[in-house]
């Protein structure tokens, strides 16, 4: 039975773990060749190691989101490999929370250029790529609930993750004539390690309404995400039933944020 990615391409930066890694598993399990691009080489190579095991296929890439020369080189490092790109996953991000007041320029700089200027640097070589192939292609980028709605633990996150919406909005307006659309989806508390690590921070600055347990009690579906929560939407978005939808933000957060 044929796979619903069949003869697909896909990058996945911060794909060694959490919704990435999910996302890499889910995409290969559909037929695609993936690129897991991050930072921890060592866990990605394991991860593509574990694909290639299962019968998919998989490539390991060592790369920076916020170095344009690293982001282009993986890029590279698929097309050579698997011969072309088709969806590019702009997924690497993080977070680091402070108190409103106590805000740091180090902390607001560091968020704003892991999670925007990465998504935008991202956007653009894919975008290269694909006019250089003529063949169209696919964006997508991970925002947030963050994005829609300010929380006070966390508040430049909040303004980076509106940043990647109107990125999305820009992308979908710049490149519809190339064929390429650009999309992506709002996750909500998703159970990751990132988050228990978030949860610790939280803790240790004493602002509990941000942690995983307070979020999720506003879920009306009644937990946080798991990972594998979010393939499905990424599958859609990175095949050909989403064709026809450019521009958007599908929120995946069981009910949180109702609007």
């Amino acid at each position: 039975m044929a796979g619903r990615l069949d003869g697909c391409v896909i990058v996945v930066t911060g794909g060694a773990s959490g919704i990435g890694a999910a996302m890499c598993r889910g995409f290969a399990d559909e037929g695609a060749a993936v690129t897991i691009g991050d930072l921890n080489i060592e866990l990605a190579s394991s991860l593509a190691e574990e694909i290639s095991a299962a019968g998919g296929k998989a490539l390991a890439v060592a790369m920076d989101v916020t170095k344009r020369d690293q982001v282009k080189a993986g890029i590279d490092a698929t097309v050579k490999e698997f011969g072309k790109l088709d969806a590019y996953f702009n997924n690497a991000g993080m977070n680091s929370p402070m108190k409103l007041l106590d805000v740091t320029e180090e902390n607001f700089d560091l968020i704003m250029k892991v999670n925007v200027l990465g998504v935008l640097i991202g956007m653009q070589e894919a975008a290269k790529q694909f006019i250089a192939q003529g063949s169209g292609g696919k964006i997508i980028n991970t925002a947030s609930i963050a994005g829609r709605t300010g929380f006070p633990s966390f508040a430049p996150y909040s303004a980076a993750k509106s940043a990647v919406i109107s990125l999305t909005q820009a992308g979908a307006r710049a490149w519809a004539g190339e064929n390429i659309t650009v999309n992506g989806f709002a996750p909500g508390v998703v159970d990751t390690p990132l988050w228990v690590k978030l949860d610790e921070e939280l803790e240790a600055i004493g602002e509990a309404d941000g942690k995983m347990d307070k979020l999720s009690s506003q879920i009306i579906l009644g937990r946080p995400a798991l990972p594998e929560d979010i393939v499905p939407t990424g599958i859609f978005l990175a095949g050909s039933d989403s064709d026809y939808i450019t521009g958007q933000i599908i929120p995946i957060e069981g009910g949180m944020i109702l609007v």
